[in-house]
């Protein structure tokens, strides 16, 4: 295998995997009363752009902080070597 192709499809995996969790939470939505609530976060760079409603925000702003500094710290150590 060449460097690439491993995460070439590592990614069309996760892309195959979200479609179906959208899938499978559609079904389970139509069959019962559910509370929808929905967000997510978008990084442009290191600047993450988080919204959305309920509790899951909150985690999803603070794995988005915890991604902003890890890409920052992986920037500097690349930059020093």
């Amino acid at each position: 295998m060449m460097r690439g192709e491993g995460l070439v499809l590592a990614g069309i995996a996760l892309i195959f995997i979200g479609f179906l969790l959208v899938f499978i939470g559609t079904l389970l939505s139509a069959t019962g009363e559910t509370e929808v609530e929905g967000g997510g976060v978008i990084m442009i760079g290191p600047i993450p752009i988080v919204f959305g409603t309920g509790r899951g925000v909150t985690i999803a702003m603070i794995l988005a902080v915890v991604l902003m500094v890890l890409w920052i710290i992986g920037a500097l150590l690349l930059r020093r070597g």
